[in-house]
């Protein structure tokens, strides 16, 4: 793909995105039967939502002239292939595959994804690496400032909004804090994780998802990059919430109050 250089700039970027493949955001979970966590065969499984903004992000880079080639990288079992070809089919230039039977909602945990990422980063040299704040399965929080340390780069989270600047040699993040936003600058190369204002995704066309099912995936077995990749914690156990109680009708804000103080005991 012809990249439009934007003027003023010495380079095009390139951009290593991290992807992962999650259960649906819309499908009901349920606890398997062992009770040793959710349950994964016949779900339907998806990109991360957060890894899709991303992705996007990335992509506008590139169309707006700052990147030069979007990287996409997946870790996970070989169906996670079906995640990598969606970034294809919403823009990416080339996808990469770490391949691992691990469960990646327990057993591949975030030090070790930061981990191999860390491998990939050195192997592709990125000017910037955007990932998803985190992903719905473990809500850890944790993978991209753990890379970002790894690395010794700077970091930027939650970001809502990004912009390139210093002729690209720095980025400007506007990022969500718990009492609002702040603006931060960065030299590059760095790390972003992309929070849920950020952009909105694009629904990749029919041309496009056709022509990502023939693209090429280098595909690596994290065996071979050399990292530790044993548990640092184990989950013993999974189980379902119990059933919330049924909520009752108050008469007025006195039995409210006092409902609230003496049954909730919340004031």
């Amino acid at each position: 793909r012809k990249v439009s250089q934007r003027a003023g700039m010495s380079k095009p970027l390139r951009v290593l995105v991290g992807v992962k493949r999650v259960v649906d955001y819309a499908v009901r979970v349920r606890v398997a039967a062992d009770n040793k966590g959710v349950e994964l065969a016949n779900v339907k499984m998806s990109m991360n939502p957060f890894c899709e903004i991303a992705c996007e992000e990335a992509i506008r880079l590139r169309e707006a002239g700052v990147a030069g080639e979007v990287v996409a990288v997946s870790i996970g079992p070989k169906q996670a292939a079906e995640t990598l070809r969606s970034a294809l089919a919403m823009g990416v230039d080339r996808v990469i595959q770490v391949t691992t039977d691990l469960r990646l909602d327990q057993e591949l945990q975030p030090l070790a994804t930061a981990r191999l990422l860390r491998a990939i980063a050195e192997k592709e040299e990125p000017d910037l690496i955007i990932v998803g704040k985190q992903s719905i399965d473990g809500d850890n929080g944790t993978t991209g400032p753990m890379l970002a340390e790894l690395l010794d780069w700077p970091q930027a989270t939650f970001a809502s909004k990004l912009e390139v600047v210093d002729d690209g040699s720095a980025a400007v993040v506007e990022r969500e804090t718990d009492v609002g936003t702040e603006t931060i600058k960065l030299p590059l190369p760095a790390l972003i994780s992309a929070d849920l204002r950020l952009n909105t995704p694009r629904y990749p066309k029919l041309p496009n998802i056709m022509k990502a099912k023939k693209k090429p995936i280098e595909t690596l077995d994290a065996a071979d990059l050399g990292v530790d990749l044993d548990l640092a914690n184990l989950v013993l156990s999974v189980n379902t919430p119990p059933p919330r109680p049924p909520g009752v009708t108050v008469a007025d804000v006195d039995q409210l109050v006092d409902k609230l103080k003496n049954e909730a005991a919340v004031l």
